[in-house]
């Protein structure tokens, strides 16, 4: 029996399942763990990506950490880039046919989407391929033989292309080639397990029935929730403004984080962070018996996604920054600097106008009634104070709850 360091099956199963929403089949995936327990020969698990968007946020690095738990227990992580698949376009939730790519964008995009998987993943011990390595090289009767493989009726059963049909919308023919195209990068690949959202689980059954029409016994499927973004309510997205960008400064990371309901923290805790479900379980009971403040248990979150995105000095800090600020109500430890000339006494409905901290003046009134502005800390009451400018001075000025800046008159 060939040495390994591969825990028990029954333990690697264990730890993968966390955040999963489902395995097909489970059997078939426990018996290729306890394969390779004995032997030693890791499974080659793949996630493909198409680079249709330069840059990644925390939803997309759900099925990526999953991928990364593989990896962690030492099997053979592949992340597969999509670029010959993403100039087609995945069909997947949409209404319309997606206009094509240039392969200029693509390998744009492919090189922003490594540099910041690798904030995940071990750069290392990673296999990075290209489905152009085998989907650009293949001819006229590769394809023939690889549509000979599935039936009409069933591509069109899918959920996507039922919707369109029914509503009278087209559909090109590239679009149903693009579930058998990426199941050939399951074939070239030879993997034993493949991931994805549970949206891509149509996709994802394809690859693994080709794999099976091309002599291979046909991977197992791990699917993962769907992330809710900020909002609480609809899935993390850039067009719906409610995500976090992994790619965004600390403290403008660790500030939308704390914004989101205090319910949905413990599926974040799942699916955004490596706690295991005891942890999480833990810190749930100790929010439910008032142990833990609910904002003390986000802000444990958020320290945690933020480090692993810009490392755990980044995370404590952007952490402090929010204590400071916003649980206390007090400056930032380095507010921006302003410098303006001296003059003659304004009103602070105009200077906050004329720094941009408010956009007009009725804005800037309406700020100070609800009590949003201070001077060096002290809350200003009436809306139509005066601010001396005529000698050399330096004070604090905060506008609303996440804007400050110290003005310095010369």
């Amino acid at each position: 029996m060939k040495q390994n360091n591969f825990q028990p099956a029954d333990e690697q199963l264990a730890y993968l399942k966390k955040g999963v929403a489902e395995i097909i089949p489970e059997q078939q995936l426990k018996s290729d763990l306890e394969r390779s327990h004995q032997t030693g020969k890791p499974l080659r698990v793949y996630l493909g990506v198409d680079p249709t968007a330069p840059d990644l946020h925390l939803g997309h690095t759900v099925v990526l950490r999953k991928l990364k738990h593989f990896q962690d227990l030492g099997h053979t992580a592949v992340f597969l880039i999509g670029d010959f698949s993403a100039m087609i376009g995945d069909p997947t939730g949409v209404s319309e046919t997606r206009p094509p790519l240039t392969r200029e964008q693509v390998d744009a995009n492919a090189q922003t989407y490594l540099d910041q998987v690798f904030k995940i993943l071990d750069r290392e011990k990673t296999e990075v391929r290209y489905n152009s390595e085998w989907l650009g090289k293949m001819g006229a009767t590769d394809v023939v033989r690889l549509c000979s493989h599935y039936r009409l009726a069933r591509m069109l059963e899918r959920e996507d292309f039922r919707s369109r049909l029914e509503n009278a919308q087209p559909i090109s023919v590239h679009e149903l080639l693009y579930p058998l195209l990426t199941a050939f990068d399951a074939v070239s690949l030879k993997s034993d397990v493949e991931l994805g959202a549970t949206e891509q689980k149509f996709n994802l059954l394809v690859h693994r029935e080709i794999q099976r029409a091309y002599g291979l016994p046909g991977q197992s499927i791990l699917t993962m929730p769907i992330l809710v973004g900020l909002d609480g309510s609809r899935k993390m997205s850039k067009s719906l403004g409610n995500y976090v960008g992994i790619t965004e400064p600390p403290a403008e990371m660790f500030g939308k984080l704390m914004s989101i309901p205090d319910e949905l923290m413990w599926n974040y805790y799942e699916l955004a962070t490596d706690r295991s479900e005891q942890e999480i379980a833990r810190l749930a009971s100790e929010v439910a018996t008032g142990r833990l403040h609910p904002m003390d248990a986000k802000m444990k979150l958020g320290q945690e996604i933020v480090a692993t995105f810009h490392g755990s000095d980044a995370g404590r800090k952007a952490a402090e920054h929010f204590q400071r600020v916003f649980r206390d109500r007090k400056a930032p430890a380095e507010a921006p600097v302003r410098k303006i000339p001296r003059g003659p006494a304004k009103k602070l409905t105009a200077l906050l106008v004329e720094l941009d901290l408010a956009p007009s003046k009725s804005d800037a009134e309406r700020l100070i009634k609800q009590g949003g502005a201070e001077i060096d800390g002290q809350r200003v009451e009436d809306f139509r104070k005066d601010v001396d400018l005529t000698q050399p001075t330096e004070f604090l000025l905060r506008a609303g709850k996440k804007k400050f800046l110290r003005i310095v008159v010369e």
